[in-house]
């Protein structure tokens, strides 16, 4: 699955989905680089997404300033503000739910067993897994991004299901061999990994160089 070119007129619009398996750094540092490269980002966040937000971030209320406070001072945080939309989970009939919403991708990270589960299931029950089905049956990018150990054979079958259907299963498995020299460095290779199957241009040495 190849990844679509923005339509004239707009910037490139991703959705983000923010599930409760421990991983909240990933998410910070994926809105981060999503909204310094331009994009316009649509979160939605389940209910133990939230909790994950608060027992790893200490973010009581997920709004703009407390999901990235590294963009929230300068001259442009008035316009990374304005392209973070934040939907309700509860909320089925948002834009996120409809294949008339034109985007460019989405990604679930981190993406809990119950939320892979849900997708190759087509549960659309809540708005998180509506719109990761809908990405998937207009054929546009969707990674989700399992950051669960051990492998049931359950989350096997539901990977293999998902992949069949077009998803990109990502794990949130660093790679050593650029030497990390920090928790930061760890973060930034899967981030750096999302990005690049989403197309967005990103300045993070993450890729192996030979």
């Amino acid at each position: 699955m190849t990844t679509p070119p923005s339509q004239p007129g707009r910037p490139r619009r991703i959705v983000v989905g923010i599930t409760g398996a421990s991983g909240a750094l990933y998410a910070r540092r994926l809105l981060e680089l999503l909204l310094a490269s331009g994009a316009e980002v649509h979160l939605v966040i389940s209910e133990y997404g939230h909790r994950l937000l608060f027992d790893e971030l200490e973010i009581r209320k997920a709004e703009f300033a407390q999901l990235v406070p590294s963009l929230a001072q300068g001259s442009d945080a008035d316009d990374y503000r304005r392209r973070l939309v934040i939907h309700p989970n509860k909320d089925v009939g948002a834009v996120i739910a409809s294949g008339g919403f034109l985007h460019d991708g989405m990604a679930i990270l981190p993406c809990t067993s119950t939320t892979l589960g849900a997708v190759a299931s087509g549960s659309g029950s809540n708005l998180l897994t509506r719109a990761a089905m809908v990405t998937l049956k207009e054929r546009r990018p969707l990674i989700l991004c399992h950051r669960e150990s051990p492998l049931s054979l359950i989350d096997i079958e539901n990977m293999r299901t998902l992949a069949l259907s077009g998803a990109t299963i990502c794990p949130t498995n660093p790679g050593f061999y650029l030497r990390p020299k920090s928790i930061d460095d760890i973060i930034d290779f899967t981030v750096g990994k999302v990005l690049d199957l989403l197309g967005i241009e990103h300045g993070l040495e993450t890729r192996w160089r030979g």
